[in-house]
């Protein structure tokens, strides 16, 4: 205990600024979770596929593990110049020790702050900026994260549910008519789910739909 103690609270240069990688890299893996899912197109894509597998309605194909990787690759690809500008602004001077942590965490914020505020709606933004009684502000780097993250939230989970319904309305027809068919043929107790499924698949299968669905996603941002 006395040891690490003597680590962090070391004089030597090297060992400051290892301690400080160390801290740094710690905190970053602490609310990574938090990050990914709020604070990038995470939250969108995983609702969009989860849309996906609902309206075609295969239970759990494909399965979570699935959509969730997916949905993280597809998040690092979207994300990616933002965590270049991150990284050439702000880990890569400190780690050089040409800044501190606190000019390197407001370097940092910055490119969240431009990619979050281009996909928040105003209403959104102005509703948490009222509730904590902010001053309006001036540019987005004045735009604080308490009120920026939870209405960049908001805003990602209303796409993601107008782009969720228009995945469902051709599904939603192929229901309806395999369930009118049934019905005129007098085969009511035959769940019209289970018929249908075959032709949701085929559909989907046919138009391309999970190379359609990541086109959509991409274009989005």
């Amino acid at each position: 205990m006395n040891e690490f103690m003597e680590f962090f609270n070391s004089s030597a240069p090297e060992s400051v600024s290892t301690s400080v990688k160390l801290m740094l890299l710690l905190t970053v893996l602490s609310i990574a979770p938090g990050i990914l899912i709020l604070m990038t197109s995470f939250t969108r894509i995983i609702i969009v596929l989860s849309f996906v597998r609902t309206a075609l309605a295969t239970q759990q194909m494909p399965p979570n593990q699935v959509l969730v990787g997916l949905a993280m690759f597809l998040s690092f690809f979207i994300m990616a110049p933002t965590f270049h500008e991150v990284n050439e602004q702000a880990l890569t001077p400190l780690f050089n020790e040409e800044i501190n942590l606190e000019q390197a965490y407001e370097r940092a914020s910055i490119p969240f702050k431009e990619f979050m505020s281009a996909h928040t709606r105003q209403k959104d933004l102005a509703l948490f900026l009222e509730y904590s009684k902010a001053e309006t502000p001036e540019t987005v780097q004045d735009i604080p994260l308490t009120a920026l993250v939870p209405a960049f939230a908001i805003s990602e989970i209303k796409t993601a549910f107008q782009i969720g319904f228009m995945i469902f309305i051709p599904f939603l027809v192929i229901d309806m008519v395999v369930a009118s068919v049934l019905m005129s043929m007098g085969m009511m107790m035959l769940p019209p789910v289970m018929i249908s499924l075959p032709f949701k698949i085929l559909l989907f299968v046919m138009v391309d739909g999970w190379y359609l669905v990541v086109k959509s996603l991409l274009q989005s941002f």
